[in-house]
């Protein structure tokens, strides 16, 4: 049936839904990076108080990881919903929901203010952004795939995927310039707000544009043909559990690999090194401009080639190029900390351009939703803790960077296994290049 309702689908209808889940992922990415900014340079210090700073810097990745052990339940929640009720109606609430959390923690007091209830508020906070966030990516790439020409696919899933870095230009962009314009002083004390506020008007234009969404027809064929799931979760569980791991781990690179090499390089780049954060940030910032046309590349020769073969030697070739990245971060030259921060980034992004196409395949159309939320925010909360266990391996090893380099290199491997074993776990889609 899924075959033969995307044939009759246009390209002019793919693009049209494709910017709508556009606009809500680049949200997204917005609000959780902008997070795990304020994790390397702002939380530490407002919120975690501590002599030691390794140990303040791991107490504020612990938070950022925290919001995304949350995304696997609000996963379940929301890939239910996307698979009971649409994936139009669930993909309106959960960006409501991320803007407004992002909102209320631009105002929340610091530790200063008042106390012990500071860092709570913020760990509370993240949860409920990491449910949230839980049934997002899921519901944009389902409903992007849903809506797209068979044969188009990879390209069109890969262009969601543009709103990780897009997300992370306008965080790290904003962090930027508020180093810029701010005093130190000024900055800790409300410049590093202002970013967080900014999502405020940034979701009423989400909202806006995603109203004018068309549900996916293969839902909506589902519905007429009265055979949708009655019990997504169950089902999923006991028929696709294998395939939630495959795909956990086709989608870890991309994310897990990114907080490595953006999360945690920050702050070993400005707490080890001695870089300035203005330093770190436009790392950041170049990396994910590089980003941009690597998605774009990476979903063409997934169409051409079969995605699962740009995730199969896009993580190998991640793997090659971490050692030598992590050589021109540590090199002392600022120029060489940027181009090897671009470099590890855009390696691992072929792998991610791929991943929600590999993804969505896994899983039958009467629990697509659910089956891509439980994958892809099982990789999301492991990932939320590479930062975290970086930082611990570093620190372990004398704050030596060779252990970020060999994790680096098994995340790799790991996708890249998933990659090679997806194409014979994957759903039977005549014409389709797995």
């Amino acid at each position: 049936m899924e075959a033969n309702t995307t044939r009759r689908l246009t390209d002019a209808e793919a693009r049209k839904v494709t910017i709508g889940a556009l606009v809500g992922t680049a949200m997204e990415w917005y609000d959780f990076f902008l997070f795990s900014a304020a994790a390397a340079l702002v939380f530490n210090v407002q919120y975690f108080t501590s002599d030691n700073a390794a140990a303040a810097a791991m107490a504020s990745f612990a938070t950022f990881g925290v919001g995304l052990v949350a995304r696997p339940i609000g996963g379940m929640i929301f890939g239910r919903m996307g698979d009971k009720i649409g994936r139009r109606k669930t993909l309106m609430v959960t960006i409501v929901g991320i803007g407004i959390v992002t909102g209320l923690i631009g105002m929340l007091p610091t530790y200063a203010a008042i106390g012990i209830a500071a860092p709570i508020l913020l760990v509370l906070l993240r949860i409920v952004q990491g449910l949230f966030v839980g049934g997002e990516w899921a519901g944009a790439m389902t409903i992007v795939v849903e809506n797209a020409p068979l044969k188009h696919r990879a390209v069109y899933a890969s262009i969601p995927q543009i709103g990780s870095p897009i997300g992370t230009i306008l965080s790290s962009g904003g962090f930027f310039l508020a180093t810029v314009f701010f005093s130190q002083e000024n900055f800790d004390s409300y410049g590093w707000r202002i970013p967080f506020l900014a999502a405020i008007p940034m979701l009423l234009l989400a909202v806006w544009i995603r109203s004018k969404l068309d549900e996916s027809p293969v839902f909506q064929e589902l519905m007429e043909a009265d055979e949708l799931e009655k019990a997504p979760i169950s089902t999923t569980l006991r028929q696709s559990w294998k395939q939630i791991i495959i795909g956990m781990a086709a989608a870890l690179l991309g994310v897990g690999g990114f907080y490595l090499v953006t999360t945690f390089v920050v702050w070993y780049g400005v707490n080890v090194l001695g870089e300035s954060a203005e330093t770190m940030l436009l790392g950041t910032l170049f990396a994910a401009v590089v980003e941009i046309p690597v998605l774009v590349i990476g979903g063409r020769l997934g169409a051409r080639y079969g995605a699962s073969k740009v995730i199969l030697y896009g993580g190998i070739v991640s793997a090659l190029l971490a050692f030598p990245a992590f050589l021109l971060i540590d090199s002392g030259s600022s120029v060489l900390v940027i181009v090897g921060m671009t470099i590890a980034v855009a390696a691992l992004s072929f792998p991610y351009a791929a991943s929600g196409t590999v993804l969505t395949g896994l899983f039958p159309a009467e629990t697509r939703y659910t089956g891509v939320a439980f994958a892809q925010n099982t990789a999301g909360m492991l990932s939320g803790f590479v930062p975290l266990l970086t930082t611990a391996m570093v620190a372990a090893a004398g704050n030596h960077w060779w252990p970020a380099a060999a994790l680096l290199v098994v995340v790799s491997v790991f996708t890249a296994f998933a990659g090679f074993v997806a194409p014979r776990m994957s759903q039977d889609l005549p014409g389709f290049k797995h």
